[in-house]
């Protein structure tokens, strides 16, 4: 085989997938594997869903794409179903997460600037946060593995310890535009935000003219068992950014804002040339069609807490190997006391697929489409790796 002439930039394991069912992948040799990473949380209802599959073809006999110069099949009815079913009143689409974050910035800043406040344009994150791989993004982020080799630091993001309520305050100046945090860090470890630190989040940003802005781009979308995050917390925002299983596994994202937070954004501002195009919108309401079905929710709080008390046997069981179990519905993680490379290098040998994050933490990301039964065998695997893991630590350590 001739030498690849991909970017060395990904280090990828030795498979791949030929086709996908549901929760299970099939590589070209014909191993079936279960699929708990969906591709980092973005085939939201499962490999080959047929109505996505359906919505998807139906479309690409018709129109690909013709810009946002022309009006575009589908994004009114998308944008009009996203804001009744948020705290919305307006969507700008988006190709990507990163996009949607890059959109969510800009509006900030625009609001404050046509408020009359153009030195207002920084934006206080949080330690441990993920927030895309752009110029911008990694600097919020701020994580220093992503900014090292690509110069200054983009100017405009303060960074503050996760949870800490006085670091916060004294970073709020006259120069804050807003205030970004993921509800629920995903890459950072699966750090559910507490629901008392984002209510402060709320006060401080009315008490001091600010945005606040979140990132479920990974969070949202069912993932937690409900449409978004934060209604767990009854605390909603100005701005949010959605996209992974906004699209099933069509790259769609999209930014989501208040008629006054995106009162800024006028003709001209902000653009894209691919972002909401028939085909992403095509499969953007198919999805939606699904997870707005009556009962489909509360199917992923069920199965999400059978999953989760099994995942605390499992912690039980293998204290030497899980240290604890985290997150919401189902986006989960298993802190491990292993490294948690070697953890999802164990499940993979059980033809199981997990996603690594921060903190040493394995994600459980399945389909939101998953059953009991499937929950059920994905415990077998993870009980069946860690008990290989015991056995080798065991044998190190004779």
């Amino acid at each position: 085989m001739a030498e690849s002439a991909l970017f060395d930039t990904f280090a990828r394991a030795p498979l791949r997938f030929e086709r996908g069912e549901g929760v299970w992948l099939v590589t070209e040799g014909g191993e079936r594997y279960l699929d708990f990473g969906s591709g980092i949380a973005v085939n939201s209802l499962g490999h080959a869903h047929p109505h996505l599959v359906e919505a998807l073809k139906s479309q690409a006999e018709k129109v690909w794409h013709t810009s946002n110069l022309f009006e575009v099949t589908g994004q009114d009815t998308l944008s009009r179903r996203l804001a009744d079913n948020s705290f919305a009143d307006k969507v700008f689409f988006t190709n990507s997460g990163a996009e949607a974050l890059e959109c969510a910035i800009k509006t900030a800043r625009r609001y404050q600037y046509t408020k009359g406040h153009p030195d207002r344009f920084h934006i206080i994150t949080f330690e441990g946060a993920f927030h895309g791989r752009t110029l911008a993004t990694i600097a919020a982020g701020g994580q220093a593995k992503y900014l090292e080799g690509f110069g200054p630091k983009v100017e405009g993001f303060d960074q503050v310890p996760f949870g800490d309520v006085e670091a916060l305050k004294a970073a709020i100046n006259e120069n804050t535009a807003a205030i970004l945090i993921e509800p629920i860090q995903g890459e950072g470890g699966i750090r559910p935000v507490p629901k008392e630190f984002l209510q402060t989040l709320r006060k401080l940003c009315d008490d001091n003219g600010l945005l606040l802005i979140f990132d479920e781009v990974q969070c949202g979308m069912g993932r937690t068992g409900k449409l978004f995050a934060h209604e767990l917390t009854g605390v909603t925002p100005d701005i949010m950014a959605l996209a992974k299983g906004i699209g099933g596994g069509y790259p769609l994202g999209a930014c989501l804002a208040t008629a006054e937070a995106a009162s800024g954004m006028t003709a001209g501002t902000h653009g894209t040339t691919y972002g909401g195009n028939p085909l992403g919108m095509a499969v953007g309401n198919a999805v939606l069609d699904v997870m707005l079905e009556e009962g489909f929710l509360e199917r992923v709080r069920d199965v999400s807490l059978f999953f989760r008390q099994g995942l605390a046997s499992l912690k039980d069981r293998f204290p030497n190997i899980i240290e604890d179990i985290r997150g919401e519905g189902l986006l989960l993680g298993i802190k491990a006391k292993v490294p948690a490379g070697e953890l999802v290098g164990a499940m993979r040998d059980e033809h199981m697929l997990a996603v690594p994050a921060g903190d040493n933490v394995v994600r459980l990301l399945p389909p939101l489409t998953v059953t009991v039964d499937e929950a059920r065998e994905g415990l077998a695997r993870i009980e069946k790796a860690a008990e290989k893991l015991t056995a080798a630590n065991m044998k190190k350590s004779a």
